[in-house]
C-alpha cells in the first residue's frame, strides 16, 4: 500500500483555498477579525508568503496523519508490518496480506466515507484543541466556531480527498 505523493501534495493545498472562501469579508473574515483584532493595516504588514508556506507545509502534516485515519486499510497494514515476512510476497504472511487486500483492498475507499472521517477527526480532534486553546485566550464562541468550523470543513474534505485518491 504506497502514498499517492501528488495526492497528499494537492489535498495539503485545501486549507488555502478553503480559507480563501471561509475568510472572505462576505462570509467569516469580517467576524473572525473583530474577534482576532486583526486590521487591514496589521495584515497588509504581514509576511504572506512566510504566512502561506507555513500553512501549506502545517497542512502536509495534517494529510499525513488523515492518511492512516480515512484509510482503513492502514490498520491491517499496521496489524502485519512487523511480522516476519512482511515484505516478501512469497511468505505465508505476505501472502496473507495480499490476499486480504486483493479481496478487501478497495472497501470503504469513497470520497464520502473519508469525509465522514475527516468531519469527526475535525470534530473529536481539531475542536477540542482550539476550544482548550480559546478558553484560556480569553475568546469567545464565535471565534470558536469560526476556526474549529473551517478545520473540521477542511479536515473532512481531504479525508474525502485523501480517500478517495489517495
Amino acid at each position: 500500500m504506497e502514498m499517492n505523493f501528488l495526492v497528499i501534495a494537492l489535498t495539503a493545498l485545501i486549507p488555502l483555498v478553503v480559507g480563501f472562501f471561509w475568510y472572505n469579508q462576505k462570509v467569516f473574515g469580517t467576524v473572525w477579525m473583530a474577534k482576532t483584532g486583526m486590521t487591514q493595516e496589521k495584515a497588509k504588514s504581514m509576511n504572506m508568503l512566510k504566512v502561506f508556506g507555513l500553512t501549506y507545509i502545517m497542512s502536509f502534516i495534517i494529510v499525513f496523519i488523515l492518511h492512516p485515519i480515512v484509510i482503513h486499510q492502514f490498520g491491517l497494514m499496521s496489524l502485519l508490518v512487523d511480522e516476519p515476512g512482511f515484505n516478501d510476497p512469497t511468505s505465508p504472511v505476505g501472502q496473507l496480506f495480499s490476499d486480504l487486500m486483493a479481496k478487501y483492498g478497495n472497501n470503504f475507499r469513497t470520497f464520502q466515507h473519508g469525509a465522514l472521517h475527516g468531519t469527526i477527526t475535525g470534530l473529536f480532534l481539531a475542536l477540542p484543541v482550539i476550544t482548550v486553546n480559546s478558553l484560556f485566550e480569553a475568546r469567545g464562541f464565535k471565534y470558536i466556531a469560526i476556526t474549529a468550523g473551517f478545520w473540521t470543513v477542511c479536515m473532512g474534505i481531504m479525508g474525502g480527498v485523501i480517500c478517495a485518491l489517495g
